[in-house]
């Protein structure tokens, strides 16, 4: 067969972006298509995770089916709305909105986040589409920051997309442990099973499980989100249906209108906003299928769509969620839910309001192991998204020992050695817990923060270049002519998001109960910069440096 080098043609287009032709000697295979090899070539990645081929590859170089992009439609939109966990998350983290804002409060904002995070959404799903690697962010930055700023920025907004995806692996495995303690409560209520010690070695039990399903199991991890995509969406109807019908409703007029400011702020207004936090923790980590996108047929067409339909969902179930709860809270609410008083048996608010509606143990337990199930899904999730942006920073040698971190055995096809350096860092993290609970919570915060400061660098980026009139990449999925609308939108409510994500619960907090991220995510960026500074300037090689078709 005659060797030919793979092409790929860009010309200029009228409307300012670019247009592409992929040259003849890129081919598609099964697994893949031309449009992901054309991508892979075009960006001077090579195909790790899964095959494509290019011509010149003989017969014997083909893999098996079971080791070709494996990630379809369905799947990856389960992969995306099982992370985001929308309806979930609503129910397991509602208090801290109910606590700053109230009912109205948290309904409202949570209405104001859905419209800025689906901007937000849109605008990293159009960047999906221009360059589909599981870079995500930081390949964005570096592919549309100025040239000056690129390589520094990019390596800045690597360090953080990958803290916040790290940090948030045993934020999702201590969840799960939370919600497996309050079921042993509300069978025994007696129990002594909430001790630093206990609580820490059941979220290192649920994150070494979720590795080892990554590792392990990894070929069946698309067909576990479509089939775990079902159960969220027939759980979901399975409570709205049992607090529908079987639980003490509030009044229209209280849950719409009743605003409160249990955390004691200036004024009911600024509390609403620092109740941001329940919202935001349902609605972040969109990226998370960008992270996967070298693993997916069709990428450049499929990741974006997938992004929008799995959010577009997400966001309808969550909130149609959350006005439920707010309407099956009863009358003492505040004591139940937000933990007033010393009667709560759970220790969990879904777990106590299932309860106080069914009035059934044997009802809630299984209720609540519904939730259990789909919480450790979230984390299996995490961790795989995790790995594959803490593998693709590597491959660009963001850090130190990346030749180890970025190794991928043959015959494998899965990035091991990152998923174990994901497992070390969160056992440690999560390690922390032996000694205080408070440096654990102080740093899982950091993930609210690093991702959203990852996602203003990228969508920043993009909009300079639309500022200032310079051609954008092609891509198959495109905002158009609302482009720097919805980037402004966006932009607006990712900032606003990033300075509250510092806010503390209670303007004069004790030192337990300080939010500490901001201390924490300083002391990372400082430490970023100075190892830039000193090694990493040298050592490390941003995307734009491989890119092969501007």
């Amino acid at each position: 067969m005659e060797n030919k080098q793979a092409e790929v043609k860009v010309d200029s287009a009228s409307d300012g972006e670019f247009a592409y032709e992929v040259g003849d000697s890129i081919q598609p295979v099964k697994g893949g298509t031309r449009h992901d090899a054309k991508d892979m070539t075009r960006m001077g990645k090579s195909q790790e995770l899964r095959v494509w081929l290019l011509p010149q590859e003989s017969s014997t170089q083909r893999r098996t089916d079971n080791e070709q992009r494996n990630f379809r439609f369905v799947s990856i939109v389960g992969f995306v709305m099982i992370l985001q966990s929308t309806w979930e998350s609503v129910l397991l983290a509602a208090q801290y909105g109910l606590i700053n804002g109230g009912m109205a409060g948290v309904i409202w904002i949570t209405v104001g986040v859905i419209a800025g995070a689906l901007c937000m959404i849109a605008s990293i799903a159009e960047m999906a589409s221009m360059a589909p690697t599981a870079g995500g962010q930081y390949h964005w930055v570096s592919e549309f920051a100025p040239p000056r700023w690129e390589k520094p920025l990019s390596y800045l907004v690597g360090w953080t997309s990958a803290l916040g995806w790290v940090t948030g692996c045993p934020s999702a495995a201590q969840l799960t442990s939370m919600l497996v303690q309050g079921l042993v409560y509300l069978k025994n209520p007696n129990a002594n099973f909430a001790q630093l010690w206990q609580t820490t070695l059941l979220i290192m039990a649920f994150l070494i499980a979720a590795v080892a399903f990554n590792i392990f199991l990894a070929k069946q991890l698309p067909l576990a989100e479509g089939i775990f995509l079902i159960v969220h969406i027939f759980g979901f109807f399975a409570f709205l249906i049992v607090l529908w019908t079987m639980s003490e409703h509030t009044p229209a007029s209280q849950v719409f209108g009743d605003f409160q400011n249990y955390g004691g702020w200036p004024s009911t207004g600024l509390s609403c906003l620092v109740g941001i936090t329940t919202p935001l923790w349902c609605f972040l980590g969109p990226d998370a299928g960008a992270h996967m996108s070298e693993e997916l047929k069709d990428a450049s067409r499929v990741l974006p769509s997938a992004m929008m339909w799995a959010s577009f969902c997400n966001a309808a179930l969550g909130l149609i969620m959350l006005v439920t709860f707010c309407f099956c809270l009863g009358p003492d609410w505040q004591d139940n839910v937000l933990g007033l008083s010393e009667d709560t048996q759970t220790g969990v608010p879904i777990i106590q309001v299932l309860y106080q509606s069914t009035n059934s143990i044997p009802g809630t337990i299984v209720m609540t192991t519904v939730l259990i199930l789909l919480s450790m899904v979230g984390t299996i999730t995490c961790i795989a998204s995790s790995s594959r942006q803490v593998w693709a920073f590597a491959r660009d040698k963001g850090f130190p020992f990346s030749s180890y971190i970025e190794y991928v055995r043959p015959g494998w096809d899965l990035p091991v050695n990152a998923l174990i350096v994901v497992l070390g860092v969160s056992l440690a993290i999560s390690a922390l817990n032996f000694g205080s609970d408070v440096a654990l919570n102080a740093i899982i915060s950091l993930s609210n923060a690093a991702l959203l400061f990852s996602y203003i660098a990228a969508v920043g980026c993009v909009r300079l270049k639309r500022w200032r009139g310079e051609a954008l990449l092609p891509r198959r999925w495109s905002l158009g002519k609302w482009g720097a609308l919805i980037n402004d939108v966006a932009l607006c409510f990712l900032i606003i998001s990033f300075v509250f994500s510092f806010f503390p619960i209670t303007p004069a907090p004790a030192l337990t109960d300080m939010n500490w991220a901001i201390v924490m995510f300083a002391g990372v960026i400082v430490a970023a910069v100075a190892n830039y500074w000193f090694r990493a300037h040298k050592t490390y090689m941003s995307p734009v440096m491989l890119v092969k078709a501007q």
